[in-house]
């Protein structure tokens, strides 16, 4: 019976950390290339889920079966955070490149506020419910029980993130990210254009925050404008944890963040008789994120700018 609630329990976190680590890449290829850490990429996650419970909602009563309105919702949803984070980029970050550090990220935390006002405009305050487009019936893993929805972003996390690294490591692109990120100067002289280079990294980046914006809202049914502010912070402390710039350490460090707090969460929520329960599995994240700073601030696979992407 125990090993029931562990293994429901491991699986949970799984889930809950693919997301995170999808969020995760966007902030660690930013983070590898440019030096910035991009707190407006939790507000692309929700302009996604934005604009994917949109085309849910318009596309409800055509008759679709469920899985072709969500590929649909996903297919508005990409290019349309790929748009919006290109946006940014120019606007926002491109000018202060060669500024202090300090000046991008606070236009970083601007940009988020601006993001979250103009969708609370657009969309209204009041959650949007994301109705069910998946059969309901759980599948039993062993002694747990896994949602449908719940086995797809698991599939669609990992097949993402494989291709990611994939294109990182075995293709052009790639290996302009990685000397862009190296050098921007030298790779400039071997023909990378980098400003292309930084531009695709945000559509990629923004590509994965899309696809968790769908997934989260049709997880937990519900889309809103400020839901994507706490994945945003924990989607960063998991990149930290991972090693920030490292495209491995990101998915580890998501993974690792989900499970621990689902395991937190689900077993000291019962020894403090739920002083600590599901109510305060947030805490789990930035207990992690101080520990890790304090006692390996360069994370669990961290390792020098050359390697990073």
């Amino acid at each position: 019976m125990h090993f029931d609630i562990l293994l429901q329990q491991v699986l949970n976190g799984l889930v809950l950390g693919s997301v995170y680590a999808l969020v995760a890449l966007g902030y660690t290829m930013v983070y590898g290339i440019l030096q910035l850490i991009n707190f407006a990429h939790g507000d692309v996650l929700m302009i996604g889920a934005m604009v994917g419970v949109t085309v849910v909602g318009l596309l409800a009563g055509s008759g679709l079966p469920g899985p072709v309105i969500l590929l649909i919702a996903l297919a508005a949803a990409i290019p349309a955070c790929i748009v919006l984070s290109l946006a940014i980029e120019r606007i926002a970050y491109r000018p202060l490149r060669n500024a202090p550090r300090l000046a991008p990220l606070i236009t970083a935390i601007g940009v988020s506020i601006v993001i979250q006002t103009l969708a609370m405009i657009v969309w209204k305050p009041n959650p949007i419910v994301f109705p069910d487009l998946l059969p309901t019936d759980p599948i039993h893993i062993g002694g747990a029980l896994l949602a449908p929805k719940q086995l797809l972003i698991l599939v669609v996390s990992g097949l993402t993130m494989a291709g990611l690294l994939l294109l990182v490591n075995r293709t052009w692109l790639g290996r302009a990210m990685r000397a862009t990120a190296e050098n921007p100067r030298v790779a400039g002289l071997m023909g990378v254009n980098s400003n292309r280079v930084i531009a695709a990294t945000f559509s990629i980046g923004a590509a994965l925050a899309a696809v968790a914006g769908v997934l989260v809202a049709m997880n937990y049914n519900i889309a809103q404008f400020s839901m994507g502010f706490i994945p945003g912070l924990k989607a960063f402390t998991a990149a930290v944890l991972g090693g920030i710039g490292n495209l491995g350490g990101a998915v580890l460090g998501g993974l690792l963040l989900g499970v621990i707090e689902s395991l937190g969460a689900g077993y000291i929520g019962d020894l403090t008789g739920g002083f600590l329960g599901s109510h305060y599995q947030d805490i789990f994240a930035f207990i992690v994120l101080i520990v890790v700073l304090v006692f390996r601030p360069s994370g669990l696979l961290g390792e020098r700018v050359a390697d990073r992407a």
